[in-house]
């Protein structure tokens, strides 16, 4: 399987809407709709989405998120394959990451860089590409153009639960592993993964 990844610029932002719209989630996925608009969003700006919803929460997530697309606030990957989006993963400037009440940054892993870091919250791959490496490509391409812009470290903070859990969009912490990822600190289940580049 030949997947390409590709950073999120303005002429692909059609491809990332594109991707939420028809092959982010399943109709049973309890993930979705999302259009990864939170990561970047202050507690106060998400209770104002969530009070618009009015019987269409897909499509007021969806304009949030392209006014957050027009004015340069999501940052990620996307994975391609066949020239069609299969995957996602939101990746920034850890610094640039707001503080809200869902913590993608958690605010004691804030306390723990060791530098400029490259911060990575969440993946959404299509469900029927589920296991079939494409988060792996979606971190590699993370790391290599984090480490080619001089970022010191690439996060990740991985839920730590026993079993599998349907709702863990920030990757497995064997994903983290088998990329040379190592824990660095833990609190209330939340282990900060890290590579030092």
């Amino acid at each position: 399987m030949n997947i390409i990844i590709e950073p999120l610029t303005t002429d692909l932002i059609p491809a990332y809407l594109d991707y939420f719209d028809n092959r982010a989630f399943s109709e049973t996925d309890t993930n979705g709709p999302c259009y990864c608009t939170s990561p970047m969003q202050t507690s106060d700006e998400i209770d104002q989405m969530v009070r618009e919803f009015a019987g269409d929460i897909k499509g007021t997530i969806r304009r949030h998120a392209v006014k957050m697309l027009d004015e340069g606030k999501i940052h990620g990957y996307l994975a391609f394959y066949d020239d069609t989006v299969i995957g996602w993963c939101n990746a920034r400037d850890m610094n640039e990451y707001v503080k809200n009440r869902y913590q993608f940054v958690p605010d004691f892993a804030r306390g723990t860089v060791i530098g400029k870091t490259m911060s990575v919250v969440c993946f959404s791959i299509a469900p029927e590409y589920r296991s079939k490496g494409v988060s792996t490509a979606l971190l590699e391409r993370v790391i290599a153009d984090a480490k080619a812009e001089g970022f010191e470290a690439v996060e990740g903070y991985v839920h730590i639960r026993k079993g599998r859990y349907d709702m863990d969009f920030k990757g497995p912490a064997r994903l983290y592993d088998k990329l040379g990822f190592v824990p660095v600190a833990e609190q209330d289940g939340v282990v900060v993964m890290r590579k030092t580049l």
